[in-house]
């Protein structure tokens, strides 16, 4: 049976000031007890706090997209536009960020200022974010600690741009050597943090058939609102069926819901396309992609180093159109993760 209002109010009371004061709380709406050594780092802002407590929605937006997405003053601008758009619908916004050795949940717009013209930010992830805790300074959250925080904080939805994946040649190299392994952690997050996030699906620079083979054997479900194909995050389709399709936004909002019940203690993706007018059409963004590996491949670029090349070259390639449907996609996506959050009662 779904609790009642006033039960999960009172879940959300407990859970946001667990988050505050990092105390243990029971409940179908508490913080995973695994998170507790979590929530003794966090530092929940007065709005958040008090919307959590009150059981208004709140949505859960990563801070790399401002750190490392987008060059100054646009990243300001499109993390603005990301608070504005969850606002918009009725919920509450708690950009996440490192700072000084605490997990901030919710930036005030000096600090968004402030992390966005920051030298040196580190990018966090699962593996670094003790380092980056330990080292003081500002530090911009990834999908995988991005998720890790919302759940210490008691947030059940994330909005995110695209998601990462199995990158080509991962598992088998050219020539049929060894791969390069190379997974993205965002996949084992989604495996064990119980968070729906939205996403405009993998970048199409990723294997994205793999990725959605991965999310399965991780038991992760994937469902794409309104298409029957994954979205391929510049385009609309990437040519890999959708493995659940919801009709609606309203549709996913309830299988999240109910994933949520289940207490599987797996996250949810929820891939909402790039908006018609914006995206890159699939078949002119793979042959450019192609095209940019093939370059990456020659020049020996590899490694950490591969990804922010790749996503450059084919800013240039597409004359910045896909750096148009990157910022209309987030906007999108904060859009929609704030309408789920607010059918899910938080």
């Amino acid at each position: 049976m779904a609790a009642t209002d006033g039960t999960r109010r009172a879940g959300h009371r407990a859970a946001a000031d667990a988050a505050q004061t990092g105390a243990a709380v029971d409940g179908p709406d508490a913080p995973d007890p695994d998170s507790a050594g979590v929530r003794g780092f966090l530092q929940v802002s007065p709005e958040v706090a008090d919307a959590l407590r009150e059981g208004r929605p709140v949505v859960a937006l990563e801070s790399t997209l401002i750190s490392h997405g987008f060059p100054y003053p646009e990243n300001v601008a499109i993390a603005r536009d990301s608070e504005a758009a969850v606002r918009a619908e009725g919920a509450v916004p708690a950009t996440i960020a490192i700072r000084d050795g605490r997990l901030r949940i919710g930036l005030t717009p000096h600090e968004v200022e402030s992390l966005a013209t920051a030298p040196g930010v580190a990018k966090v992830a699962r593996p670094t974010l003790a380092a980056a805790l330990a080292g003081g300074g500002w530090g911009a959250t990834t999908v995988s600690a991005t998720m890790i925080a919302a759940r210490a904080a008691g947030i059940r939805v994330f909005a995110t741009g695209g998601i990462g994946g199995v990158h080509r040649g991962a598992l088998v190299g050219p020539g049929a050597t060894s791969g390069s392994l190379d997974i993205s952690a965002d996949l084992d997050e989604l495996a064990r943090t119980p968070v729906v996030v939205v996403s405009a699906g993998p970048k199409l620079i990723l294997d994205v058939a793999l990725t959605v083979e991965a999310l399965e054997t991780r038991g992760v479900p994937l469902v794409t609102i309104g298409s029957d194909e994954v979205p391929g995050f510049w385009a609309r389709r990437s040519g890999v069926r959708s493995p659940i399709v919801a009709a609606t936004t309203e549709d996913a909002a309830r299988i999240a819901a109910t994933h949520l019940r289940l207490a599987l203690g797996t996250g949810m993706l929820i891939c909402a396309p790039v908006p018609a007018a914006d995206e890159v059409p699939r078949e002119r963004i793979e042959a450019i992609v192609e095209q940019a590996t093939a370059e990456a491949l020659s020049g020996g670029i590899h490694g950490a180093a591969l990804t922010p090349w790749l996503l450059a070259r084919i800013a240039e390639l597409t004359a910045g159109t896909s750096v148009r449907a990157n910022e209309a996609l987030i906007r999108n996506n904060a859009r929609t993760a704030a309408r789920i959050a607010a059918r899910l009662g938080s």
